[in-house]
């Protein structure tokens, strides 16, 4: 990242410092997938953007178009957006043969809808814009927020099984490749045995100014998690979209696949993104933290504003039919919306810390989870809980979660119709967005419910 890069001038004097010869435009559609396009630098230099048809915000995972969107959205004549590079994300790619630099773009755009009526601003149904709307009422409110996500994703086999199943990736540091044949939780040793795709992982992460801090074997077989330090939360958006796309590139190289999807294997604990956030105010101290040192009210407001929306936030944190599976295992992942401290099994976690860094864990998104949107979510709906103050339900610290309390959808449909009406969800999204989301949802359900290969086909390596 290179945020002392405000303006045009100085990222054309960066690329020809650099000798970049080729600029990748690229913004994130509702998945983590990276839609853009590739330009000389002379070309750049003209334009210092591109357009691109407006279509591609109302695309399902597998491409489709809800025939709704033409109907109530967007107009069959295919308009123009624009991708304005924000000049700050400006990175060398570390994957091109060429010398290539990449940047990550906000939308812009305007035009009557095919209803002929609403006008719809682009930016409305952009999840970088939504997240950044989100962190300016959070600003106007006197708060900032740093936030660290924990990513966990599966190296499986390019080859399936002979029932059509996975299977997990073998180690590749050595000529005689490593098999897990067991659970290696916390185990160094197999962690060891990916080392060159890790090593490359890490340095391609430097380069893009993703702040790795660490990796390690997780609980299932195949299954592995990354650290990333605290950071401003636009900024550990981007570092979240890169990364899946660097993992999914990288594991191709080494002859293997990084998938995020929530459960790639139904008898394995599933994908989770963990996300650690905590509050500053304009004095530079913690709100979740009172005078004396204790948890505030502000604290508990912010996870009342989590568990009021919890079930409507289901369709943004697991965002596919098959995200629900890694739901019902409640002994891998929250089965309810309870909160408490230092507890695994609860949705939301307040780890032991000293106070000035208290913080809340939400634990629900899944790894197949869109990081601007789940940011949107969590930073818009706990300070929606601080200014309504809104008291969470009891706390429990003790004991393992009771999926009878504060039960949250298992299902795609549910959480959707939970998300229409919730309004929290209003409030954080707008309405626009809401009915664009549910569209293309609803038309994903639709073609899933056609494919029993769905899962394996469309988000092994998209999600």
């Amino acid at each position: 990242m290179h945020p002392e890069l405000s303006s045009s001038i100085d990222a054309l004097a960066w690329l020809q410092a650099h000798d970049m010869r080729r600029v990748e435009l690229v913004f994130a559609d509702l998945t983590s997938v990276a839609r853009g396009k590739l330009m000389s630098r002379a070309s750049f230099a003209q334009t210092l953007g591109a357009k691109m048809p407006s279509l591609l915000l109302g695309l399902t995972v597998t491409g489709g178009e809800p025939p709704d969107v033409f109907k109530r959205i967007f107009p069959p004549t295919f308009p123009d957006m624009e991708l304005r590079p924000d000049w700050s994300t400006l990175v060398r790619e570390p994957l091109a043969g060429v010398p290539t630099a990449t940047v990550v773009c906000d939308i812009d755009a305007r035009f009557l809808a095919a209803d002929g009526h609403a006008h719809y601003q682009v930016a409305d149904l952009s999840v970088r814009q939504l997240l950044k709307r989100v962190l300016a009422r959070l600003k106007d409110a006197g708060y900032q927020a740093l936030v660290a996500p924990e990513l966990e994703f599966f190296l499986v086999h390019p080859q399936r099984l002979a029932n059509g199943g996975l299977q997990v990736a073998h180690g590749m540091s050595a000529r005689v490749p490593h098999v897990e044949s067991s659970h290696d939780l916390a185990s160094a040793e197999t962690a060891q045995t990916f080392a060159p795709f890790f090593d490359d992982l890490w340095s391609a992460c430097e380069m893009q100014g993703i702040p790795i801090t660490g990796y390690g074997h997780e609980s299932a077989l195949g299954q592995y998690e990354v650290n990333l330090a605290p950071g401003e939360p636009l900024a550990q958006a981007d570092a979240v979209f890169r990364f899946k796309r660097l993992a999914r590139e990288l594991a191709r190289r080494h002859g293997c696949q990084a998938t995020f999807m929530a459960k790639p294997y139904l008898t394995e604990p599933g994908t989770g993104m963990h996300w650690h956030v905590s509050l500053a105010d304009e004095q530079g101290a913690n709100p979740f933290s009172a005078d004396d040192g204790t948890p505030s009210a502000q604290l508990q407001h912010f996870i009342g504003g989590w568990q009021a929306c919890a079930r409507a936030s289901m369709a943004i944190l697991a965002p596919y039919a098959h995200s629900y599976v890694r739901l019902r295992r409640a002994d891998a992942s929250p089965a309810s919306a309870e909160w408490g401290f230092d507890n695994r099994t609860v949705a939301f976690r307040v780890p032991h810390s000293s106070p000035a860094q208290r913080r809340v864990e939400q634990r629900l998104p899944g790894g197949d989870a869109n990081p601007y949107l789940s940011l949107a979510l969590m930073l818009g709906a706990g300070l929606i809980g601080m200014q309504q103050q809104i008291e969470p339900g009891p706390e429990r610290s003790a004991g393992v979660a009771d999926a009878a309390q504060a039960r949250l959808p298992l299902e795609l449909g549910a959480a959707l119709d939970e998300f229409q009406r919730c309004p929290i969800m209003a409030q954080v999204f707008g309405a626009d967005f809401i009915e664009l989301y549910d569209m293309i949802k609803r038309h994903e359900l639709v073609e899933q419910a056609a494919d029993e290969d769905f899962a394996l086909k469309h988000l092994l390596s998209r999600s």
